[in-house]
């Protein structure tokens, strides 16, 4: 399907959204991104439908260890993707889904056959590349976007899972090059979470408001210093956020 024609299907009234991670390289911090990200819908607000896709992270670390309210889907059937259509039935106009590593078959097949009449019930998409240092993270991102084209709007994180991060692959490759001159991406940063916060909040399914918001009975979760730590990071990407809140809302 040409732009022109993916421009004309989008020209229709957009009546919600899907914002998914793309189930690329695992460990780039789909899951951290996509928490915050839930949790900024919250603070706005913004009603929404959590779907967690990611089939290979059944406990910890999935969005589902998160939030109780994430529904669990089997995207490895013929069908799976189509939660992205059918939760709308519930009436809320945002979908968030946190894909899991080795989804971008499943997802290229589905927006192959499915993408032109979902779009003219005026769904509308954003996919949320998560890129780090590693060039494996940033080639993920490209093999999506070769299949995605323009159906899709694109978030790319700069996730600095190091400090300091070094994103140059992702500045100076021809190929990332090209994809920000062909598609335009919105771009933001992540930065670089202390273990001390990460670990813990990890291990125990407990997103930033509850640590910035001191509730939560984690012993090591109560220190000053990481409570203030959390109000930072929620801070830094809410704003993040707000600057590409027109890829994220209606």
């Amino acid at each position: 399907m040409s732009a022109a024609e993916v421009i004309a299907i989008h020209n229709n009234e957009p009546k919600s959204r899907v914002v998914f991670t793309q189930g690329g390289k695992g460990g780039v911090g789909k899951t951290a991104f996509t928490t915050l990200l839930v949790e900024w819908y919250t603070a706005h607000g913004v009603p929404h439908t959590l779907l967690d896709l990611d089939t290979e992270n059944k406990t910890r670390g999935s969005l589902s260890h998160y939030f109780r309210a994430a529904r669990k889907v089997n995207i490895h059937t013929p069908d799976g993707l189509d939660a992205f259509v059918d939760v709308l039935q519930d009436d809320d106009p945002i979908v968030v889904a946190d894909m899991g590593a080795g989804a971008g078959a499943v997802a290229q097949r589905w927006f192959g056959s499915m993408f032109a009449s979902v779009a003219e019930l005026g769904v509308v998409f954003t996919a949320i590349g998560v890129v780090t240092p590693d060039p494996a993270s940033v080639e993920s991102v490209l093999s999506w976007a070769a299949s995605l084209q323009h159906r899709v709007q694109y978030i790319i994180v700069k996730n600095a899972i190091t400090d300091p991060a070094d994103f140059g692959y992702w500045e100076n490759d021809s190929q990332a090059i090209e994809f920000r001159r062909c598609f335009h991406p919105q771009q933001i940063d992540m930065e670089y979470r202390l273990a001390k916060v990460e670990n813990p909040a990890r291990q125990h399914g407990l997103t930033l408001n509850l640590i910035a918001d001191r509730r939560t009975d984690v012993p090591e979760l109560q220190q000053t210093t990481v409570v203030i730590r959390a109000q930072a990071y929620r801070r830094n990407l809410f704003a993040e956020l707000d600057r590409v809140k027109d890829f994220l809302l209606l």
